[in-house]
């Protein structure tokens, strides 16, 4: 009998549900503690897995009492929610998605594993994988973006960088992907509001991503808290075991999210807990996190006859094979066990100061920005302008504030020669307009006003929707002031937007001179910045999401459907809206920079392909302005003619150059033939001869695009 089976096989029920069972640590003076519980739990092997303990003296101390004290010596899995960065933190997941750059995701997410397993650390609950096509959803800052193809590259990217080639190494962290499956479109935008849609948008849209965290290794996975058409995913056996288990093949282990497993009772579905711990076992849920669900339900189930000692033993056994897979049996301290030196620490700062840099998007420019050298007076306005505590966002659980850099703090680094002011005018969210008056006074005697504005990072992500996407609080009021004052003296406004969502400010764009994007930019956002406002960085952010023009558009997301009865301005009866455009008021990919590209000369071959070929797109790509930079190009097609219709544009692939002034170059990106087939209920591709048209563009707008056809051969 191999070790994990001898190990079930001694096992008491009570230690085998402590192997399913996930309990939070916290701290006081004395040391750890554990939520509900004491630590002889531990000794007693009544709990598996902690989550929110860091630091390797803690976990140390915590792993001794399994290994040493208990009876068994089975190490703890110690968890903890490893978003976007650990101490050291990079722009939020959304915004680290405006770089689409897979070597860039990837590095950030080793980097991360690195930095959380000198913690003692070893499993992520990341990446978090669920589309979100409706911004007032806050999770959205914690996401890939709207298009379930770019959510799958970057599925695939950190999985491998949290993971690397070896589970067992010391700095390897077992990735769990979240919120299988179908979060992002909660009713009306509301976190754990109830989810309906269309089986064939959650195949299409929602599974790709949690498909390709899958086939790159991903070790667990993390079910979403809300119901899918009245099933709460928690105990959906449909998608759990027979798409992500059966489908799918993943034999790695589930893990509930926070008090899930005990919610099916509030959803409606289970009487008691020992009826929800019942649910969530069928559906293969082996970790219950934080509901007791299993400890306290599943002994009474099997009274009850409702669960079977065997599939107990199966879930125990998976979470016993992860343990092994990470090594915690050979070596349960190795995590942690030695701290990073100072030189790791400056490098993964540098490298969190060019990510950050690189995940601005540049909305708009009037040759306002790079700020000319001759900038002798800079004032720096706005609530978010010395808000170095906001600058990382909602996900920053154990970051250190005091190293966090402002944008005014930056900009006076990077302008030595110039004097910056700086006046917020008004806080993030209140009502109190007092500020204003004096902050135009600082407008007038400076050569160029930046203007710092957008969400608290309490704004945006878990439990932070919002039903109203412009500015909270007087930001509105302080910024029109702003501009207005400027404007009357001549003075160029560069208006920075920092929130976890796409923002519905069409007035900003408006009357701004140049805006840009920063989301929350990470614990260098200030040097981030400065390098972009002062030129040594050329903007290259795109947008991984459509920006709405207002509310009313939402869910708004360039993959829709073909219409009977498309826009027409000049027929009543078409699908449009009366008082604003349909298109988004910046499309997905979007983003300027301080170079001025043109596309031409789009060449595909072959024109003609069965389902086992490879397609080749060619593009010539030219930079007419007058400073160096970077060009992204996006590959989209669209399937005219199916027996289901297909998306107006599915992006296919994406590619990047870096050009000099006046330099000219080719971008070339493959795409398998087999990528145009589409799902069929029954989740087998279906391959279908016709027409399909190519398209290469700087942005999902078909005005910009080149095409071509090509056509698929059975």
């Amino acid at each position: 009998m191999n070790r994990i089976g001898a190990l079930i096989a001694d096992m008491t029920l009570a230690e085998k549900l402590g192997q399913l069972t996930m309990t939070a640590a916290g701290y006081t003076v004395t040391g750890p503690v554990i939520a509900g519980d004491s630590t002889d739990a531990i000794r007693a092997g009544t709990i598996g897995s902690l989550l929110n303990l860091y630091g390797g003296g803690q976990v140390h101390e915590m792993q001794r009492l399994a290994v040493e004290e208990s009876r068994l010596g089975i190490p703890l899995l110690i968890a903890f929610d490893v978003i976007h960065g650990h101490r050291t933190l990079f722009p939020v997941p959304l915004g680290e998605a405006a770089l689409f750059d897979p070597e860039a995701w990837e590095l950030t997410a080793r980097e991360a594993a690195t930095e959380a397993a000198a913690d003692g650390i070893a499993m992520a609950f990341a990446p978090m994988l669920d589309v979100s096509r409706d911004p007032r959803w806050g999770r959205t800052a914690e996401g890939p973006g709207e298009d379930p193809w770019l959510g799958a590259q970057i599925a695939a990217a950190k999985v491998r960088g949290f993971q690397g080639s070896d589970l067992a190494a010391a700095a390897a962290l077992a990735a769990v992907a979240k919120h299988f499956c179908a979060y992002g479109p909660v009713t009306a935008g509301r976190d754990y509001a109830s989810v309906d849609i269309s089986e064939r948008s959650v195949l299409e849209v929602h599974l790709p991503p949690f498909a390709a965290a899958i086939a790159a290794g991903a070790a667990g996975v993390m079910p979403a808290f809300t119901d899918l058409a009245g099933i709460p995913m928690t105990a959906h056996v449909g998608l759990l075991r027979g798409v992500l288990r059966g489908r799918l093949g993943f034999d790695g282990v589930i893990v509930s999210d926070y008090n899930a497993i005990a919610e099916l009772m509030r959803h409606g579905v289970a009487a008691d807990l020992a009826e929800a711990a019942t649910l969530a076992l069928k559906a293969g849920v082996d970790i219950d996190m934080m509901a007791n669900a299993y400890r306290i339900g599943l002994p009474v189930a099997l009274q009850r006859e409702l669960v079977s000692m065997t599939e107990i033993d199966d879930a125990v056994r998976r979470v016993l094979t992860l343990k092994l897979r990470l090594g915690l049996f050979e070596q349960p301290y190795r995590r942690g066990a030695s701290a990073e030196g100072a030189p790791a620490l400056e490098r993964r700062r540098r490298l969190a100061r060019e990510i950050g840099a690189r995940a601005v998007v540049m909305l708009k420019n009037d040759a306002a920005l790079p700020l000319p050298g001759a900038v002798r007076r800079l004032a720096v306005i706005g609530p978010l302008a010395d808000a170095a505590d906001q600058m990382c966002g909602p996900w920053s659980l154990v970051g250190q504030p005091g190293t966090y850099v402002s944008v005014v703090a930056g900009l006076r680094s990077a302008l030595l020669g110039a004097q910056v002011v700086h006046s917020p005018g008004v806080t993030i969210g209140g009502d109190d307009i007092s500020g204003i008056a004096g902050t135009l006074d600082i407008c007038s005697a400076a050569d160029a006003v930046i203007l710092c504005v957008g969400e608290a990072a309490a704004m945006s992500g878990e439990a932070a929707s919002r039903a109203c996407l412009d500015l909270p609080g007087q930001q509105r009021r302080l910024a029109l002031s702003v501009i207005d004052r400027a404007k009357a003296l001549g003075k160029p406004v560069i208006a920075i937007v920092f929130s976890g969502r796409p923002l519905a400010v069409p007035w900003l764009i408006e009357r701004a001179d140049a805006v840009l994007a920063a989301w929350f930019p990470g614990c260098e956002a200030g040097h981030s910045i400065a390098d972009v406002i002062t030129g040594q960085v050329s903007p290259s952010g795109r947008t991984p999401m459509s920006w709405p023009r207002a509310v009313g558009q939402v869910p708004i997301f360039f993959g829709q459907r073909p219409s009977g009865r498309p826009a027409d301005p000049d027929n009543a009866y078409t699908s449009k809206y009366l008082d604003l455009p349909n298109e988004p008021l910046f499309p997905f990919g979007y983003g300027l920079s301080y170079g001025r590209f043109g596309l031409s000369n789009l060449r595909v071959s072959p024109h003609e392909v069965t389902a086992s070929e490879q397609i080749e797109v060619r593009v010539d790509v030219a930079n007419d302005g007058a400073r160096a930079a970077e060009q992204t190009v996006f590959l989209f097609v669209h399937d005219r003619i199916a027996s289901v219709a297909r998306p107006l544009l599915e992006l296919k692939g994406f590619g990047k150059i870096a050009l000099r002034p006046g330099e000219s170059g080719t971008v070339t990106l493959y795409i398998a033939a087999a990528e145009l087939r589409f799902l069929g209920l029954d989740l087998r591709p279906v391959f279908e001869p016709g027409e399909v048209e190519i398209m290469v563009g700087p942005c999902a707008d078909r005005s910009l695009m080149l095409v071509q056809s090509i056509r698929l051969c059975a």
